[in-house]
């Protein structure tokens, strides 16, 4: 039932929508270009070994996990669902991607098990120095809202880097992760 009633706020906004802009026959659906082909890039599915680093710790905790990438809405964004183990605890993870054309920069959403909510994020690509950075901003597991920021380095078609980092008491980046990733064939 909730479904039912969400498809339908949904295309009432679309029809809404229309009618502000004009008639239906003159719109037309946004399409791919060369910004979605760098969300693209994730596309597949990726063995994802993960480097959490805890204050204190002299080594980072590293676990295994699968994040699987597919492109949706018509090319428009990246559906992301990352699942692994984090010392002995189930992890799911849940984002979507896109590029922003108001904004030129990419937009997303992050949600996990181990998280309150939804997580926002803004970046851009660099594609000289094949990099992306974003901040993210959103609930830790204790629902405080903090802010981090990630890096990916894109060191071929089937590796590719994210380094996280938080800032700390001080005002400089502190690391908390880093996932190395491997599309599989």
């Amino acid at each position: 039932m909730k479904v039912q009633i969400l498809e339908r706020l949904s295309l009432a906004a679309v029809a809404a929508g229309l009618a502000l802009s004009g008639s239906a026959a003159a719109q037309q659906p946004p399409t791919p270009g060369p910004e979605h082909k760098v969300l693209a890039m994730d596309a597949g599915t990726w063995d994802a070994t993960v480097e959490m680093f805890m204050p204190g710790a002299a080594q980072p905790m590293v676990s295994k996990g699968t994040e699987v990438n597919t492109m949706g809405c018509g090319g428009l964004c990246l559906i992301s669902d990352f699942k692994g183990d984090f010392g002995g605890m189930p992890f799911h993870g849940h984002g979507t991607s896109t590029w922003d054309p108001n904004k030129k920069k990419y937009v997303g959403t992050w949600t996990d098990s181990m998280s309150s909510g939804l997580s926002l994020s803004e970046g851009t690509y660099d594609a000289a120095a094949k990099k992306s950075t974003s901040t993210m901003e959103g609930p830790d597991p204790t629902g405080k809202i903090v802010k981090s920021k990630a890096v990916v380095e894109y060191k071929d078609a089937n590796t590719r880097v994210m380094s996280m980092s938080m800032t700390g008491p001080d005002g400089k980046d502190v690391p908390t992760m880093k996932i190395s990733y491997t599309k599989k064939p």
